[in-house]
């Protein structure tokens, strides 16, 4: 069977992408807005092809390069692992095909409504997982988030905060404040973690955040510390309801 979804539109700055979000009422970004926003911002990212559908999927695995990930996209699907919308290890055409209409077979058993905006095809990349997010607290206002991340992010809650804007100086205080910070040393053959390059990425979320404070929350979990470098896994953002 095979499902064809919708397409997804180009976006060419970071502006553009929040005026479009705001036009539309919405406060929630796409799973592709938020990785373009990420890109425009100069975050590394992993690979990844968007499809439409299943023909489309097994094209865009093979300019990506097996083993990959397939996920769901769709603003409607909150919790995509929960729901079954996230499918890793994928090495053959014939997984992949197996695995796309599982997925979207699961999906839509849990969220009936849900608009499909598209599927990823996503590079798996290996490494220790790590998480950068931001909040806005109604009393202090922004603050940015660096911890250990991965799917038992919830289990360890190994993470430490800070007000924004932060500087080099707080960067490095949260990271030792870290109890899993032995493992950014190449901890039993892992890569070790660029803290230069952490710290610049965590300096470029938070003078984003001041750039645009219309964004209330954003998750990138996991930021993958790989042999090559950071890798950023997945990205959420939300936005505020009316800009200030």
């Amino acid at each position: 069977m095979n499902r064809r979804i919708g397409v997804i539109p180009q976006m060419s700055s970071i502006e553009s992408i929040l005026d479009e979000a705001k036009h539309q009422e919405r406060t929630v970004l796409t799973y592709e807005e938020s990785r373009k926003v990420m890109k425009l911002a100069g975050i590394p990212l992993n690979k990844m092809k968007v499809a439409n559908n299943l023909e489309e999927s097994i094209l865009k695995a093979k300019e990506v390069g097996y083993p990959v990930a397939l996920k769901i996209i769709s603003e409607d699907v909150i919790h995509k692992s929960d729901s079954g919308g996230v499918r890793v290890g994928i090495k053959s055409d014939d997984e992949l095909s197996k695995s796309y209409e599982e997925m979207l077979t699961s999906v839509l058993s849990f969220y009936p409504d849900a608009k499909i905006e598209g599927v990823s095809v996503e590079e798996m990349v290996s490494g220790v997982e790590l998480l950068i997010g931001t909040s806005t607290d109604e009393q202090f206002g922004k603050m940015i988030a660096f911890g250990i991340g991965g799917v038992f992010v919830e289990v360890y809650k190994d993470v430490s905060f800070r007000l924004i804007p932060v500087t080099s100086k707080d960067i490095q205080n949260m990271i030792d404040e870290i109890k899993g910070k032995t493992m950014f040393g190449g901890f039993r053959g892992m890569p070790k973690v660029n803290l230069d390059e952490l710290t610049s990425m965590i300096l470029t979320i938070s003078k984003l955040i001041e750039k645009y404070p219309i964004i209330r929350e954003m998750d990138l979990n996991p930021v993958v510390a790989t042999e090559s470098g950071l890798r950023v896994i997945d990205a959420r953002i939300i936005l505020e309801q009316k800009e200030d």
